[in-house]
């Protein structure tokens, strides 16, 4: 069975209704001559003087979709390319009925005759739709007269279409054609213009037999109707213990509480998101403020560099209940600075291709340095001469190491000798620099011999 032949079953049942409406009309006689019922292009029709025949003619000149239906069914597959259903292929029929004539008057007689039929079967029976295609029936043996269909043999495939059990009924509705649009139709036909009537027919469902995967049927529905309370984050600071002031400009450091402003921040279940991960530690939330500490372990903490962080209010559903993610707010960036534990002495070093005199220079540091990240030391003089040397050595891209790291090592070349402080960047993230009493930078450092 292959419904995509229901267009062509339209078109023989509706031959089939004009060509019996014909006789029992006896138009025959009205016309004096024999008279047929076609469904040829135009073009294809021959309209000489003396070879053109009294008949109706109707041509299915365009299938346009449905509005109805088109939007009537859910998505065919699902997010993993599965067919979950057969959307049907609605379709609404186009006709022209088109009346020649072999000789004066045919073509309005015949014309005349079939725009009533029509308008007095505004909807196809679904009886006569099985009995208009048919399957023919073959001749027994012994049989004198055997019962006579419609459809020819050549058409036998259209008794397969299933056309009369498809869920919605056929209708025929006259439609109105301008002076342009039929100037148009038959100037695209490119054949000799004939009395025409225009007629829609709709809807005809081509369904796919693909198999598919339905879901299972949903036992209990659980209905849930919550205000709309969206957080939203204006600001991000920073504080490094609880007898510390908040701060929005200092970097933020492992192990530093960080504090969100906004508004709208308090829900019965809140959580944080960063980099889209949940935030497994403890989380105080206000109205207007949320406030988590980061965690301060150099392995398994963040890695250094930019962030995003986001309050999700969570909604319990289900039978027993459990944390659905709800409303979020936008998710708002800050940076993980690195931070020099500890400096190791310098030591000189050697061996192929390191100029004479390097010297090598490790470094704690914490987050760990995670494969991948780009890895720079920048030295700067303790001085207050405005010659004062700086120098910056970057990690080349195989020095990543394959697991996280918390000690670096940097080979100093060409480095005069003198106390440097230290900075270290991690994907463009920078440690930061500690002041004396009297607000000069002092640690970290290095003294270069």
């Amino acid at each position: 069975m292959s419904t995509a032949l229901r267009i062509a079953s339209v078109t023989q049942v509706l031959k089939d209704l004009l060509n019996n409406g014909l006789i029992d009309h006896d138009v025959t006689g009205a016309t004096g001559g024999n008279v047929i019922v076609t469904s040829w292009p135009p073009d294809k029709i021959d309209t000489a003087k003396d070879s053109e025949a009294s008949q109706l003619n109707l041509f299915m000149y365009q299938a346009t979709y449905n509005q109805g239906w088109r939007n009537a069914f859910l998505p065919s597959v699902n997010q993993k390319g599965e067919r979950v259903t057969n959307p049907s292929l609605a379709l609404d029929l186009h006709y022209l009925l088109t009346a020649y004539g072999a000789a004066e008057l045919h073509t309005d007689i015949l014309l005349g005759y079939g725009m009533q039929l029509l308008h007095e079967i505004p909807v196809l029976g679904r009886d006569a739709i099985r009995t208009a295609i048919a399957a023919p029936t073959p001749i027994l043996s012994g049989t004198t007269n055997p019962p006579v269909t419609a459809l020819p043999d050549s058409l036998k495939l259209l008794s397969g279409s299933a056309l009369a059990e498809q869920v919605e009924q056929i209708k025929i509705s006259p439609e109105v054609l301008t002076f342009e649009d039929i100037s148009k139709l038959w100037t695209a036909f490119g054949a000799k213009y004939r009395p025409t009537a225009a007629y829609k027919v709709t809807v005809v469902l081509i369904e796919s037999t693909k198999s598919t995967k339905p879901a299972l049927p949903v036992r209990e529905r659980n209905i849930y109707a919550l205000p709309f309370k969206q957080p939203v984050i204006e600001s991000i600071a920073s504080q490094k213990t609880n007898n510390d002031p908040v701060s929005d400009n200092q970097k933020i450091l492992p192990g530093y509480s960080l504090l969100l402003k906004g508004y709208q921040f308090y829900s019965e279940n809140v959580s944080i998101l960063i980099d889209g991960e949940a935030f497994s530690g403890a989380i105080s939330a206000e109205d207007k403020q949320v406030s988590f500490q980061l965690p301060d372990d150099a392995v398994t903490g963040l890695q250094a560099g930019i962030h995003e962080v986001q309050v999700v209010h969570q909604t319990l559903m289900g039978s027993p209940p459990v944390a659905h993610t709800g409303v979020m707010s936008t998710a708002s960036p800050f940076v993980l600075s690195p931070l020099i534990v500890n400096v190791g002495i310098p030591v000189a070093v050697s061996g192929p291709g390191i100029p004479a005199g390097s010297l090598s220079l490790t470094l704690k540091v914490n987050p760990a340095i995670r494969p991948g990240q780009r890895v720079a030391l920048f030295m700067n003089e303790k001085t207050n001469n405005s010659n004062a040397k700086a120098y910056s050595f970057v990690l080349p891209p195989f020095a990543s190491p394959p697991q996280p790291m918390e000690d670096i090592v940097f080979t100093l070349t060409n480095v005069k000798s003198a106390a440097y402080l230290l900075r270290i960047q991690v994907d463009g993230a920078e440690s930061p620099l500690e002041s004396n009493p009297q607000g000069e930078y002092h640690l970290p450092a290095v003294i270069i011999p």
